[in-house]
């Protein structure tokens, strides 16, 4: 007469619980965070919503530690079991996902019954039939993770082969997934608080960059910059691009100044992350966090708008430079000088991009031509600093 073995345990214990609770809160947390960050400007916020799970993912895999040691120190014991039934659950590959639910006879235990999930390869699997027995293998402190060896030694494969097992009644135990609906609505609880808690820590400046949001953006406007040359003029609350009319070109004399003057409407002290400069078209992407509209010049004692590090990262000053700021009559000779001193076959095209966020201002010129590109870099002066490529 056999007797089944005790089931796996609930996965509703108060440490599951608590887990489920503090991992969705963290998920909220981290995602509030990171759109919070990205909506305000603040690197920090943005680096913290995304380290955050990082690091929680961290601390609960090194508490794991001793449990996975202590599981793996236990000594795996070794049953003859009977296959009651078998099916495939689906899977693309030469390894298909077998649901199998077994009657487990050990030597020196109860029987017991477990239901299982294991890939086997698909020229193997003629080899697992309803009847027939197998060896797997298991934790003694927990049955319901047993597994069918598929190499086992030859003692135990002539046991298996000569081998009568009957069958063992009652339910069969199946490892528990998940944490059930007190779990899952635990989690979602706390997602919904850990993002709460952050956007209510952040209201009063997620409010105020909604409603200037709101306003902010500025239509696609055409305009020209005298009677002689038209452009057109699209600005955004986070871009401006200037495009020239036919026979028009930014080594014009003067041209790339008048461009980004007329970006820079009613006196706004906009800082910028970028400026891009090609033949007939000027991009500025502007700083979101910098630069206070129809501030007028910088107030002595401050950082210049042109400086670079003038900004920091929840400031309010933002990380940009002012695009007025660059050596525009520096660059007709600099794009010459790259055209032809780097080496690059008939020339076709070149990009000029300026940033500081990484540091000192530079500028980077990049022409491309026949068979390559190369490129030569400039400080903020406009002094060529080094050349690379052709």
């Amino acid at each position: 007469m056999t007797t089944a073995a005790g089931g796996p345990p609930s996965p509703n214990t108060p440490s599951d619980l608590a887990l489920g609770f503090l991992t969705g809160g963290v998920i909220g947390a981290s995602l509030a965070g990171f759109v919070s960050g990205c909506v305000l400007g603040r690197t920090p916020l943005i680096v913290l919503g995304l380290a955050l799970p990082v690091g929680y993912g961290l601390v609960v895999f090194l508490a794991s530690l001793p449990r996975r040691a202590r599981e793996a120190a236990v000594v795996p014991s070794r049953a003859l079991a009977l296959i009651e039934a078998l099916e495939a659950v689906g899977g693309e590959t030469s390894d298909v996902p077998v649901r199998f639910e077994l009657s487990v006879v050990p030597d020196d235990a109860p029987a017991f019954r477990v239901g299982i999930r294991q890939e086997i390869n698909l020229v193997e699997l003629p080899d697992y039939r309803p009847r027939g027995v197998v060896v797997v293998e298991y934790p003694p402190d927990r049955p319901w993770k047993a597994r069918i060896v598929k190499r086992p030694t030859p003692e135990w494969e002539r046991r298996a082969a000569g081998a009568r097992l009957d069958s063992v009644p009652g339910p069969a135990m199946r490892e528990e997934h998940g944490s059930g609906c007190a779990g899952g609505l635990l989690t979602v609880l706390g997602l919904l608080l850990g993002a709460g808690a952050v956007l209510l820590l952040f209201r009063t400046e997620l409010f105020a960059a909604v409603e200037d949001g709101a306003g902010a953006p500025r239509p696609a406007v055409t305009s020209s910059f005298s009677s002689s040359s038209s452009a057109t003029i699209t600005v955004t609350s986070v871009t401006g691009t200037v495009a020239l009319g036919p026979g028009q070109s930014m080594l014009d004399q003067g041209e790339p100044r008048k461009a980004v003057d007329s970006l820079m409407r009613d006196g706004e002290q906009r800082q910028a992350l970028t400026v891009v400069v090609q033949d007939r078209q000027l991009t500025v992407v502007f700083d979101p966090a910098g630069g206070v509209p129809g501030a007028g010049s910088p107030s002595a004692g401050s950082p210049s708008a042109g400086s670079p590090g003038a900004g920091f990262p929840g400031t309010g000053q933002g990380l940009g430079f002012d695009p007025r700021s660059l050596p525009y009559d520096r660059i007709p000779g600099l794009v010459e000088e790259a055209r032809s001193t780097l080496g690059v076959k008939s020339p076709k095209s070149w990009q000029l991009t300026a940033d500081g966020i990484t540091g000192a201002l530079t500028l980077r010129i990049v022409v491309t031509g026949d068979g390559g590109s190369a490129t030569l870099e400039a400080d903020g002066r406009g002094q060529v600093l080094r050349r690379s490529g052709g």
